[in-house]
């Protein structure tokens, strides 16, 4: 639990630094260059992120809660716009027309999903920490920049349908190799 624990915490003050100390970031940038400090966040990052997986499949699973019956099958859905969200965040897209934080509300979604669909220690430590770094982020980001100025180019139908698209392609991908990086299957003999 510890290095889960140890990689949520990294993970959040690498991201929350920008805005919540953008002081002590530009300083950094001072007095190490920004090269070098885009890639001393790219480590801790990658670090934070090899210890949350490390930190998963090491912590044995406790029973915290009962998640509703219809949460796992919710879940499955709601990765569907997860995935959706999070990648339309990298280009034009009329989701920006309503959502103003594409990528963060993508990362919240994945996180109520999963703890609609599970109720141990590890489950609720990871994605209730990372939901609640998502929505941190969404105020804090939101406060600095001030007043939303909605994007004025949007992305062509074609566009829109290709993103939904690869949206759902990398949706199968994950969904057949979740086993692999998660340790759970989603389906077959050893699916919860």
């Amino acid at each position: 639990m510890t290095f889960l624990v140890a990689g949520l915490l990294l993970w959040s003050l690498v991201h929350l630094m920008k805005s919540i100390t953008p002081g002590m970031r530009s300083s950094i940038q001072g007095t190490i260059g920004e090269g070098p400090h885009k890639g001393l966040a790219a480590l801790l990052l990658l670090t934070s992120v090899g210890l949350m997986i490390y930190g998963w499949r090491s912590t044995p699973a406790e029973f915290v809660y009962d998640p509703p019956n219809w949460g796992r099958h919710l879940n499955m859905l709601l990765m569907i716009f997860s995935i959706y969200l999070i990648g339309v965040a990298q280009g034009k897209s009329r989701v920006k027309q309503w959502i103003r934080h594409p990528m963060l509300t993508g990362v919240l979604v994945w996180a109520v999903g999963h703890l609609l669909a599970n109720g141990d220690n590890k489950s609720l430590i990871l994605f209730g920490g990372l939901g609640l770094w998502a929505l941190i982020s969404i105020i804090t980001v939101s406060r600095n920049d001030g007043v939303w100025v909605k994007p004025s180019e949007v992305a062509t139908p074609g566009r829109e349908v290709l993103s939904v698209a690869i949206a759902l392609i990398l949706y199968a991908i994950l969904f057949g190799t979740h086993q692999y990086f998660a340790g759970v299957a989603l389906v077959g003999p050893h699916a919860p």
